[in-house]
């Protein structure tokens, strides 16, 4: 009991913290002040011999899923082996949906002033969540807390959690772009099964022989994540290594440049062309079934659905680094852990906890290992768990080797317009409904007008 007395007292001083760096209300911290009243009191007292159990700070936790799996079982897992060490927090897990689903649900609950405390969020929501004051920097916490240890993070996953020299998240359910190979259907087309096309050139040689038979050579989703697999291309077709299709600071969109065109040429060469792959849309959801059952040879997709290949396929299969033009290169994706303003201290300070829970290296081992996301910390890998998993499974390195060659996906102030601008005219494109250059047009001037007003 006095062990438990002891945690909450030093929850509620975190608290007072957040207090003062998170830019807390006055009503906030007189709020703060009266809730640390009662235990003081209690331990002054002459005759208490013995301190009540204090109520446990409760939290919501909003968490998207986007990839097969039953990855919901696992994140529930964790907040309940969470609650069972931290007994002194209640953690109330909401599944929310996909991504898309995911944002819309915490964005009307801010508005309405009831967010959640905790939610994983995608990375690209940075800004959005910026213009909307719904986040608080996490700056004093770290300061604080010596357990956090933020250089063990993959700094490919650190770029997207920060703006203006403050970091506003935690990386948690973050992954790259992979390519993943059909190792019979290679041998089949007399293609070295443990030989992937490393160039573009080669790409287009491998998908054109893997198509026939029924099969398709190749499939790229380009739906609702086009502009995620247009940013690996233009990246891969890109003079300059640092050069991404936005600046740092997400007010300005880099569209239409000559290499980008490029790159979404190549896009369009692939099925109009080359005839390797299926014209028109491909759907994100129908591209790793197509791969499962055996319908395609070769498919872009996330590294966070290695597992459910791992676990589904019935055959042989690799994965690789998506080919090269002028170099690798891959946005990284997925979502972090973000902390809402509408709450109260105490909250903040128990969602803090969580998140850091959540991120820590035994954790981050245990949900790469369960889902094909990357491990976000480098301690990560030196696990036991990890260890054996990757030693068995050495598909699931390759995400993470390709972080030298990741960056920041396409994240703006007013994001949503930006975003959906490009993936209109992406989606125009590979309809045929206009050419490459002509999309990429149109959408910077659409992008360009969405980011005006941060810009004058």
């Amino acid at each position: 009991m006095l062990k438990q007395t002891k945690t909450i007292l030093t929850l509620l001083s975190v608290s007072m913290l957040a207090v003062a760096g998170c830019g807390q209300s006055n009503n906030s911290t007189a709020e703060a002040k009266e809730n640390t009243a009662q235990p003081t009191a209690i331990a002054a007292t002459p005759e208490s011999t013995e301190t009540p159990a204090a109520k446990p700070v409760e939290i919501t936790f909003y968490y998207p899923v986007n990839v097969g799996g039953p990855l919901t079982k696992v994140i529930d897992g964790m907040a309940s082996t969470f609650m069972e060490q931290h007994p002194e927090i209640k953690v109330n897990p909401v599944y929310t949906g996909n991504y898309g689903d995911n944002t819309v649900k915490i964005q009307a609950g801010v508005q309405a002033k009831q967010p959640p405390d905790v939610a994983v969020m995608m990375s690209t929501e940075l800004y959005s969540m910026l213009d909307m004051n719904a986040i608080i920097p996490l700056d004093d916490f770290i300061a604080k807390d010596t357990d956090i240890q933020m250089a063990d993070f993959y700094p490919a996953f650190v770029e997207d959690t920060q703006s203006e020299g403050k970091t506003y998240s935690l990386p948690f359910q973050r992954s790259t772009i992979v390519m993943y190979y059909n190792k019979e259907m290679f041998k089949a087309a007399g293609l070295d099964p443990e030989k992937p096309p490393t160039t573009w050139d080669e790409l287009v040689t491998y998908a054109k022989k893997l198509n026939k038979d029924g099969h398709v050579g190749l499939e790229i989703p380009g739906n609702d994540d086009s502009y995620w697999m247009f940013q690996m291309l233009a990246r891969q077709n890109a003079s300059d290594p640092k050069q991404n299709i936005m600046s740092s600071d997400g007010k300005k969109a880099m569209f239409d440049t000559p290499e980008n065109v490029e790159a979404l040429q190549f896009w369009l060469d692939l099925s109009h062309k080359y005839k390797a792959m299926p014209e028109g849309v491909i759907d994100w959801a129908t591209v790793p079934t197509d791969f499962i059952q055996g319908k395609t040879a070769m498919m872009m997709h996330t590294s966070g659905n290695l597992t459910n290949v791992k676990n589904n396929a019935k055959f042989e299969f690799g994965v690789a680094f998506p080919p090269a033009q002028k170099q690798f290169g891959s946005p990284t994706g997925g979502g972090n852990l973000y902390i809402f303003k509408d709450t109260s201290p105490e909250k903040q300070a128990a969602a803090w906890e969580f998140a850091k829970y959540m991120t820590a290296s035994e954790q981050a081992a245990l949900f790469s290992s369960s889902s094909g996301y990357v491990g976000v910390r480098k301690s990560a890998y030196d696990t036991d768990a990890m260890k054996k998993y990757t030693a068995d499974f050495p598909q699931a390195l390759v995400a993470r080797d390709q972080l030298e060659y990741a960056f920041r996906e396409l994240s703006t102030h007013n994001h949503g317009k930006v975003s959906t601008a490009i993936t209109n005219q992406i989606q125009a494109a590979l309809v045929g409904e206009i050419d490459a250059a002509g999309a990429l047009k149109k959408a910077q001037a659409e992008a360009d007008q969405a980011l005006a007003p941060f810009n004058k």
